[in-house]
């Protein structure tokens, strides 16, 4: 991922250094348990750990692995030269280079999402914020973009809570998913290896011995969570997608936080563009465009292949470092983003009350007429204010067959704001709890 959308903390779980390291932790622990189970000396363990603080030089592995063509024995051999030749020859005893790999690999991605979560953390405080702050602030609700009928912008910003929240708790399952490990040897059958070793490695390292590994760590784990960071990011682009709607010219409910010396356009001087609500809905589309590539990489031949191996190198750091990006630039545009109050109730009020249509309609089917013919009424009246402009309740208590059906001190009852509001509380205590 390119620098200008990447945060240094979830990089540096990506960074080969970063990568190296996890393996050596994994090879070191490794003998370890070898050498608790007898099958290698304890003092060729011990001096594994001699190599706790060494850097390991990237450019020297990458010089190897262009002889060997192989990552893994190319950083064996660097490790060899740090320990010495005789020490390292117990190192990777009984392993294949896929209990190296798939393990390091579900090590990052777990540290990937212990980020991810902090990151979700910040979005929710910042929604549950803004969401009490505006809780009985008005505006009007659409359906197909148009007019629908009036509700407030705490429930806006609780709906998004809500959808967010769901996604921590698949983040949290899809970390699970990925937190185990395989130390199996060639094609998972432990023939090489203790299955103890497995088990010591996983405890050292926050992970759980994967059940069955063939000789890689079942891909259906890896599918389940990009799934997740796809479903996160459309989350995202949801919440984007109506801060950009607020922000266009004819609504203005809402904006993003204009600095001082901000440009909008190089050609247009007065422009407050929403740049960066479009960027994350790019952004979105970026992280969903490795979920397929995660499904498709289910299917192996066999035991194993490396078919899924190129796809991670990439899928792996682009779509955390990218999501660890969004969520960040989320939580500040919805910190920091500026609601206009008046511009909602005059948008809602733009149509004169033709939003309160659906509570007269009730009124005239209670009152006993039909609901074709209240429909009829209604609709008759309404097309007056889309078509001439016209009040909507001035024109129902000029109507005789509405007037016939309800008086006029109910018709104007039709039209209190206060009744679309009246279970905000219910819907906010179920949101966020009591």
């Amino acid at each position: 991922m390119i620098p200008r959308y990447a945060r240094k903390e979830m990089v540096d779980i990506w960074e080969p250094a970063t990568k190296f390291k996890i393996w050596y932790e994994i090879e070191a622990h490794a003998c370890d348990a070898q050498a608790a189970l007898g099958v290698i000396p304890k003092a060729n363990a011990e001096a594994v750990w001699r190599a706790k603080d060494v850097e390991f030089d990237v450019a020297r592995i990458d010089e190897i692995e262009a002889v060997t063509k192989h990552d893994v024995i190319a950083f064996l051999t660097h490790l060899a030269e740090h320990i010495g030749s005789d020490d390292a020859r117990f190192v990777h005893q009984g392993m294949t280079s896929s209990d190296v790999l798939d393990t390091t690999l579900n090590i990052q991605l777990v540290r990937a999402c212990d980020i991810l979560l902090k990151d979700m953390d910040r979005v929710l405080a910042a929604l549950k914020k803004r969401a009490y702050e505006h809780k009985d602030t008005v505006r009007i609700g659409r359906s197909h973009g148009i007019h629908a009928e009036p509700t407030t912008m705490g429930l806006t910003f609780a709906r998004f809570y809500a959808e967010m929240d769901r996604n921590r708790a698949r983040l949290v399952n899809a970390r699970a998913e990925v937190a185990t490990g395989a130390i199996s040897g060639a094609v998972g059958t432990f023939a090489n290896i203790d299955p103890r070793v497995e088990e010591h490695v996983c405890a050292q390292l926050g992970l759980i011995p994967e059940p069955i590994s063939t000789q890689v760590i079942p891909r259906d784990r890896h599918a389940m969570f990009f799934a997740t960071l796809g479903v996160i990011a459309s989350s995202i682009e949801n919440c984007a997608i109506e801060i950009r709607h607020m922000q266009r010219t004819e609504v203005l409910e809402a904006e993003e936080f204009f600095s001082k010396g901000q440009k909008g356009s190089s050609a247009m001087p007065h422009k407050r563009n929403p740049v960066l609500t479009e960027n994350l809905t790019g952004l979105a589309r970026l992280v969903r465009m490795c979920v397929v590539p995660a499904m498709e990489n289910v299917a192996l031949w066999h035991e194993r292949d490396i078919s899924h191996s190129s796809v991670e190198r990439g899928i792996g750091p682009d779509a955390t470092i990218t999501l660890d990006f969004a969520l960040n630039r989320l939580a500040g545009v919805i910190e920091n983003l500026v609601i206009y109050p008046e511009n909602m109730l005059k948008n809602m009020n733009k149509f004169k009350g033709l939003v309160m249509s659906q509570r007269v309609l009730l009124a005239l089917t209670q009152a006993g007429v039909s609901r074709e013919d209240s429909y009829r009424l209604v609709q008759r009246n309404a097309m007056k204010v889309w078509e001439q402009g016209a009040d909507f309740k001035t024109e129902l208590l000029a109507d005789p067959e509405v007037t016939a059906a309800l008086s006029p001190a109910e018709i104007e009852e039709k039209f209190d704001l206060g009744y679309h509001t009246k279970h905000v509380d219910t819907i906010f205590a179920r949101v966020f709890g009591a």
